[in-house]
């Protein structure tokens, strides 16, 4: 099996240093909102300088460069044991590189491993076979502090008045975002999963996020829900880093799933503006970076 140590190794360089440029097309607009002399529009500024700077030294956007996850697709017969030392061997050498910090820290030892590996949750890695003859891996860094402010609500929820229906979920996402109030380094993009177990709820919430900017939900009931909640979550007046503005969110991606009768979970994961995510594929001995 081929080698790909060097082309994960690119792949995390370009989703640290090498924000997407629907994400950053999404940034201006969001500038272009806040008024002249605002402190909304000083830190939209200051977040679009950081990006070309980054993007030019090759330095990681944000200092936390977050938790590496990995989702793989990969055609019939090839090693997922084999892919996954190639994958932690090339986030060993990305830290190395400084394209990633040391984040790896054992939760019972507090020793930080040096590299960004720990056990086999840490980078996380999702494979799924697929009937095709090319392998596509798509990355996202998902930082700390927009992972502090992510949740999951069980419906009913009596005190926001929210039911088991979309009108429910509307309710509590944007409770999610006001009380984040700016803590998830907003604006930020909401990824929300309805629906699942506790665990397969999160996880859909974060593989969301994989949609670009622009991509619109192909479910027109949630594509008109993630327009409403986006302009609602913006009318809060939270803004950019919580300084007030006009932009508190740049998107809102929705995904249903089936559940159990008794469990209606809606979960929320917030991805900061620092929204780093990008897509390898491997076809032949060709590697496109998108």
């Amino acid at each position: 099996m081929r080698d790909l140590s060097d082309a994960f190794v690119e792949l995390i360089r370009l989703a640290s240093t090498d924000l997407s440029p629907d994400v950053e097309k999404a940034l201006i607009a969001a500038r272009e909102r806040e008024a002249e002399g605002s402190a909304a529009r000083g830190a939209m500024d200051s977040i679009l300088d950081n990006v070309a700077l980054a993007r030019e030294n090759s330095t990681p956007i944000c200092q936390d460069t977050g938790t590496p996850i990995f989702y793989v697709r990969h055609p019939r017969g090839w090693s997922t044991r084999t892919l996954r030392e190639q994958i932690r061997a090339a986030t060993a050498r990305a830290t190395a590189h400084a394209y990633l910090r040391p984040n790896a820290v054992d939760a019972i030892s507090g020793v930080n491993s040096g590299t960004n590996l720990g056990d086999e949750a840490f980078p996380t890695i999702h494979f799924e076979e697929v009937e095709d003859e090319e392998l596509t891996v798509d990355l996202i860094l998902k930082g700390g502090g927009c992972e502090n402010v992510g949740v999951q609500y069980s419906l009913p929820n009596t005190a926001l008045g929210a039911g088991r229906d979309l009108e429910g979920v509307r309710k509590v996402a944007l409770d999610a975002v006001n009380n984040a109030q700016g803590k998830g380094c907003s604006p930020g993009i909401l990824g929300i999963a309805v629906g699942g177990d506790r665990g397969s709820s999160y996880a859909a919430s974060k593989e969301v996020l994989l949609r670009k900017m622009d991509e619109p939900n192909p479910i027109e009931e949630l594509n008109q829900l993630e327009e409403r909640l986006t302009s609602e979550a913006n009318q809060l007046g939270i803004g950019p880093m919580g300084f007030g503005g006009e932009t508190t969110v740049l998107g809102v991606k929705l995904r249903g799933m089936h559940r159990l009768p008794a469990s209606y979970f809606v979960s929320v994961s917030y991805m900061c503006w620092a929204y780093r995510r990008r897509r390898m594929v491997v076809h032949g001995d060709e590697v496109i970076y998108e």
